[in-house]
Order: C-alpha cells, then structure tokens, then sequence
C-alpha cells in the first residue's frame, strides 16, 4: 500500500464529486487538515473511515488501497446505479396505482412505453380503465454518444399527436444550467387521470420533445416517438 496512490485516490474522488476539501471533511467528521494529509500521503483514513467511503462512492476499498482510480469504471457504476434506481421507482409507482386503483370497482389495466429511437432510451408505463388513462415516465437515458454541452435551459415535453393536431399534455423545464445527461436524471412525467382513454393510442400518437438551449442560444431538438408494448384491447 502506498499512502501516496491512496491520497491520488481519495484527490481525484473528492474532484470528480465537485467536493472541497472541507465539504469531504464534514461528509466524515474530521477537519480539512485532516483531508489534505490523506491527499498528500503524510495519513491515510482508519479503516470505519475506508468503509464508508467505499459504500459512499461505489468504490472498492481494494482500489482505494492500490491507488486505481478509473474514472470510466466510476461513471459506469453511477449509471449502473441510476439505472437501477430509475427501475425501482418505476415498481414502486406501480404497485402504489396498483394499491389505489384496487379500491375502484372499475379493474386498471397496464402497458409500458418504451422507444426504438437510437439516440434515447425511454421506459414508462400507463395505467388504464375504460373511461381515463395515467401515463408515468421517469426513465429516459441519452444513448447517443458523449454530450457535455453545458445548456442554459433545456425542456422535456411530452405530446399527443392526432392527425395534424400536438396537444402537450405534460413538460418539465429547467432553467439551470445542465448537461443533457444530468438533465434528464431529474426528469419525472407524471399524468393522472388523464382523460384519453387508452385504446386511443397508437404507436407514435405519444411522443417526447426535448429542446436544449447552448450559450450562445442555439437550440437543438429531439424528438422521441413513444410506443406501447401491444395494444390496448380492453
């Protein structure tokens, strides 16, 4: 082990976190003295200290010890984590319509949205009977390659085509400035009891607009078509 790959480790960890040497030291407890003996190898964390770092950032106490930082590793990780957070919610919204449509005498059915666009990945689901509909998307994933664009303003909309009529039914807009990736992290759609019924739906009548606003007010569009995984029949 030498404490000076750690404290590389622990510098480039804090960094890529957008951390101060005194947030980290608040995050565990000790002063910012103490962290920056860790960064210049004169000490490195006991062992609780090792463990909870380890868990904190997704990383293993094994690589900390050796000094291997990988960033791309880390960034997989996080998506990894995303991932699985934005499938969690997902169930969990699920069973919570589950739990109050229960109480209707009118039985809910449920479809999940997806998309075949190749530059995003989007899931969702609606939940319907046969007077409303409720629509849920909360997993939307920029597969299209590498984008740190910094946007000033970008916006997810989420629309109802029917023959040459858009009727936005939903959006979400944010004003800070953000990369497309971290945008979408934050973006929830949520519709209840909307009234479309929906075996109304067709493949591609619901689609998702994203319009992102660089610096120098040039805005780049996406639109994402939005298909169910059959028809709603009942």
């Amino acid at each position: 082990m030498d404490p000076v790959k750690v404290g590389e480790f622990i510098k480039n960890l804090r960094k890529n976190n957008n951390l101060t040497q005194a947030q980290l030291a608040k995050k565990y407890g000790v002063t910012y003295q103490a962290v920056s003996k860790w960064e210049n190898g004169l000490n490195i964390p006991d062992i609780s200290l090792l463990k909870q770092i380890s868990k904190d950032f997704n990383v293993s106490i094994e690589n900390i010890l050796e000094g291997n930082y990988d960033i791309k590793e880390e960034k997989k990780n996080k998506k990894k984590y995303w991932f699985l957070l934005g499938f969690l919610v997902i169930i969990l919204i699920v069973i919570v319509i589950i739990l109050i449509i229960n109480k209707n005498s009118d039985t809910f059915h449920f479809k999940t949205l997806s998309t075949s666009c190749e530059e995003f990945k989007v899931s969702g689901s609606i939940a319907y009977n046969k007077e409303k509909s409720s629509i849920y998307i909360s997993n939307i994933n920029y597969c299209g390659g590498t984008d740190d664009t910094k946007y000033k303003e970008i916006q997810c909309n989420l629309y109802e085509t029917n023959g040459n009529t858009n009727t936005k039914i939903s959006s979400c807009v944010s004003s800070q400035e953000h990369t497309l990736e971290d945008y979408l992290k934050e973006v929830e759609l949520n519709i209840d009891n909307y009234g479309q019924v929906c075996r109304d739906y067709t493949n591609n009548s619901l689609y998702l607009e994203i319009e992102a606003i660089d610096q120098s007010n040039k805005t780049t569009t996406y639109k994402i078509p939005l298909k169910l995984n059959e028809n709603c029949s009942k």
